[in-house]
């Protein structure tokens, strides 16, 4: 399930509405409802949930390499396939919120991202090293340099990490752990377009089930492409 999560950017709440719980909001806005335009697009991905509970506990124990923002908390917007909802200082309300009023940085980047066991997805990381770090889950990125002007960017060190395998290599050798794939710009990475989202989400479209055991006997291997 597609979940997005939102939140407040302190730089133009000038009136201070993060963190202010759902009633405290509808006073400072008069009851007008909660203020699209305050908030910023930090999270926008794939969740193997959709309930709000769990996504609450995941996003404040956990730390999904593709969320840009802080642990969630109370004045966040959560939105999945059934609504918005607002995180209150008990549960979640739903409420009426228009995303075309949100903001999100100018960096973002278009990938495709490709997790072990999952179906890929489209998704937009930060255009910088420490972007693509976290969305190899905090590790050193390894590009792998296709001939077709995309590359492929994994953990280097995700077997010694011992991340799960995620998919086969068409020049052998597995690849471990989260990865996606971007396009190359020569001294820059650029976001996929349609034709190459559509042709790497046909690719990788069926998850691999690969062992452990297979995994770790693959390290040591210099993959040179794909």
């Amino acid at each position: 399930m597609r979940v997005k999560i939102y939140q407040i950017n302190s730089n133009r709440d000038k009136a201070h509405f993060r963190f202010s719980n759902l009633a405290e909001t509808t006073k400072l806005m008069q009851g007008n409802g909660v203020d699209s335009s305050l908030y910023d697009e930090v999270f926008n991905a794939e969740l193997g949930t959709g309930d709000l509970e769990e996504i609450y506990t995941k996003f404040n124990i956990e730390r999904h390499p593709l969320h840009r923002g802080d642990s969630l908390s109370v004045s966040d917007v959560v939105v999945t396939d059934q609504g918005a909802y607002f995180c209150d200082s008990s549960g979640f309300e739903k409420i009426d919120f228009d995303e075309s009023k949100t903001q999100k940085p100018d960096d973002l980047m278009r990938v495709l991202y490709v997790e072990p066991g999952k179906v890929p997805y489209e998704a937009e990381i930060r255009n910088t090293l420490e972007g693509m770090q976290r969305a190899v889950c905090d590790g050193l990125i390894e590009p792998i340099f296709m001939d077709d002007g995309c590359v492929l960017v994994g953990n280097e060190e995700a077997k010694l990490l011992g991340m799960k395998g995620n998919r086969h290599l068409d020049g052998g050798g597995i690849i471990a752990g989260s990865f996606f794939i971007c396009g190359d710009a020569g001294e820059d990475f650029r976001s996929l377009t349609d034709d190459e989202v559509q042709k790497y989400m046909d690719k990788y479209a069926e998850p691999e089930d690969i062992s452990d055991e297979e995994t770790q006997s693959d390290i040591g291997f210099t993959i040179y492409g794909l």
